[in-house]
């Protein structure tokens, strides 16, 4: 037949450079190495754990503060500011 394409019968050739057709089952590319994390030790989770706390409650003691003041500041001004109208 004239368009029927001719199949070489040796699985060996080589084509124009194109890699030679492998038949049967490839094995599975091996599993990658797992590599351990390094090791930390608990008191430097424990300091780390510490410390944010520690950071917090001091972050939270500024907040309550500026708004006590923003409140007296707010308070003493309508005082002063009534005060004054009399």
């Amino acid at each position: 037949m004239l368009l029927k394409p001719q199949l070489s019968q040796d699985p060996t050739a080589n084509v124009a450079g194109s890699s030679p057709v492998i038949h049967g089952h490839q094995p599975a590319a091996p599993a990658p190495v797992r590599r351990s994390l390094p090791s930390v030790s608990t008191g430097a989770v424990a300091t780390v754990l510490l410390g944010g706390v520690v950071l917090t409650a001091l972050l939270t003691a500024v907040a309550v503060s500026a708004i006590s003041v923003a409140v007296a500041a707010v308070v003493l001004r309508s005082l002063l500011g009534s005060q004054h109208r009399r």
